[in-house]
């Protein structure tokens, strides 16, 4: 193999694996809709309870470099909607809570709706517009029960 054959194999090696990459990433941060919509029992959590509207779960680490940010923004979210609940639960400790729910990341964000069934799961950091298209939906969701 020659230098230039070499250098344009480490040329499209690196630009596949940058490729791959933004497409993880974008993909981990897309709402999933099909999960199973189980019931979360707060008191498992260490919670004494769900909001009245919806709750945004948020699963995090000690370690992780982005659970603070998106701990922030779930609770500026959950501040401007009244009966939305923000609950960080740190799985640092938790493996079992980890294993249950499982959580391959942090953060990951579960939505659920004011009976504590999960609707929506996001992994990585979400954005918060999606998540307002979430609560908006759950919102017009019971307003029609």
């Amino acid at each position: 193999m020659t230098l230039v054959g070499a250098v344009i194999a480490l040329v499209l090696l690196l630009a596949g694996s940058a490729a791959l990459g933004v497409f993880v990433n974008w993909r981990a941060a897309r709402p999933r809709h099909d999960v199973q919509h189980e019931v979360v029992e707060p008191h498992r959590l260490g919670a004494d309870g769900l909001g009245e509207v919806a709750t945004l779960l948020q699963f995090s680490t000690e370690m992780c470099a982005r659970c603070p940010g998106v701990h922030r923004t779930l609770s500026a979210i959950a501040d401007d909607h009244d009966g939305v609940r923000h609950l960080d639960v740190d799985l640092t400790h938790r493996p079992d809570i980890a294993k249950h729910f499982h959580v391959l990341q942090t953060p990951t964000t579960l939505v659920l709706d004011r009976h504590g069934v999960v609707q929506t799961r996001f992994g990585g950091t979400p954005g918060r517009d999606v998540l307002e298209l979430e609560l908006k939906r759950l919102i017009a969701e019971g307003a029609n029960v």
